[in-house]
Parts: C-alpha cells; structure tokens; sequence
C-alpha cells in the first residue's frame, strides 16, 4: 500500500511541477508593449478581421505585436514538439503524465505569447491552444493514448496564414 501512495504522491508533484513550468512559461512571455506602438496598433484588428488574406489589408494588418506573436508563437509550437517527443520517450505508464503536462505547458506558452496580436492570429492560436489543452487530456486520461493531431496540425496551418498576412 506504501508505493501505491508514494506513486500517487509522485503524479501529483509531477502535475504540479508541469504547472509551475507553465506558469514561469507564461510569465516570461508578459512584456510590456510601447505606447506608440499600443496607439498606432488600435485600429489592425478591426482591418484585419474584414480581409486578413488579401494583398491590401497586409500593409494594414503589419504591426510589431503580431510579428512578434508569430515569430514567438511558432518558436513555442517547434520547442513543444520538442519536449512532447522527449516525454513520450519515459514511456507508460508515467510517461503520459509528462507528456500531458508538456502539452498543457505548452498551450499556456502559445496563450501568453498571442496576446497582442491581431484577431486573426489571436484565433489562431486559441485554437492551436485549444488543441494543445485536448492533447494534454487524452494523455492524462490514458498510459496509451494516442489521439491523433491532424486538428492541431490544421490549427498550426490556420496559424501560418494569418501570420502571412501580417
């Protein structure tokens, strides 16, 4: 019964940590945004979300926030890939609990790096985000699981055209 409550007790400060890892993540990804850059930023959403793919709302929908959300966003999802794979390799049945934790960290990187961005990037990545949460429970339901990631990978292309257009 001991090591029924000494791997009971290991799960949960595994959780935990896989917690505080995306909490620091998200943290490190609040900077402040220069106020001429926040004033002249204003009016993007509003453009973007009336044409985010067409060759004259580009020029309108360029803004520093969104770059730099992209540039962020697709560096997180290439890390997290990284670390997912990494995790998967502990194997069942703990493994699961480290790649569903990887997969939750790694939606909290893509929230707080989006934050700024335009409306279609920000869709974008809430639902890659969204994705990344759904992949983190199947993990945790199941030592076994192996839920597919063509959602996610549609996401991640929705994503890659939004940001073409920014």
């Amino acid at each position: 019964m001991k090591i029924m409550g000494e791997t009971s007790m290991n799960r949960t400060r595994l959780v935990l940590t896989g917690m505080a890892v995306a909490a620091a993540i998200a943290m490190s990804g609040c900077d402040p945004q220069p106020e001429s850059e926040s004033t002249a930023t204003s009016p993007s959403p509003a453009a973007s979300s009336a044409a985010p793919t067409s060759a004259a709302a580009t020029p309108a929908t360029s803004d520093a926030a969104t770059v730099k959300a992209c540039t962020d966003i697709k560096k997180d999802i290439k890390d997290n890939a990284a670390k997912v794979t990494k995790a998967e390799k502990i194997g069942p049945p703990a493994g699961h609990f480290a790649v569903s934790a990887q997969w939750a960290a790694g939606s909290v990187a893509i929230l707080a790096h989006s934050l700024g961005a335009n409306e279609a990037v920000t869709a974008a990545s809430e639902k890659i985000q969204n994705e990344m949460m759904g992949l983190s429970d199947a993990y945790n339901k199941s030592a076994d699981a192996k839920p597919s990631k063509k959602t996610l990978e549609a996401a991640i292309k929705e994503l890659d055209t939004a940001c073409s257009a920014a």
